[in-house]
């Protein structure tokens, strides 16, 4: 004779307890990417001379060269810094992903 439940779920109630529990960190995580969007970092490079700032999901919004760093004669040295300098604000964003998106478990990813 069939009881109703969900065999070995334990019943109706824990399962809707799980399906809340799944919700509750749905939406926490929609907030905390919705939080990576909107926070940004600064990354540098030549002591400052070339800066890039970016969101925290690593979208460059602008890049800062200052006139000192351009050399005509060494357009290599400019671009050295401008991958440098993309490259810190990577890892600062990727740090604050990871603080952010870490507590998931990967989920979503």
């Amino acid at each position: 004779m069939y009881k109703g439940g969900f065999g070995g779920f334990g019943g109706g109630n824990q399962m809707q307890n799980l399906m809340r529990q799944a919700q509750k960190m749905q939406e926490e995580m929609q907030k905390a990417q919705a939080e990576l969007e909107e926070l940004e970092v600064e990354g540098s490079a030549g002591g400052g001379l070339v800066k890039v700032t970016m969101t925290a999901k690593k979208v460059v919004n602008s890049i800062t060269i200052n006139p000192d760093a351009v050399d005509l004669d060494d357009i290599t040295m400019l671009e050295d810094l401008l991958v440098a300098a993309l490259n810190d604000g990577y890892s600062k964003a990727e740090e604050i992903y990871n603080e952010k998106m870490g507590a998931f478990g990967g989920l979503g990813l």
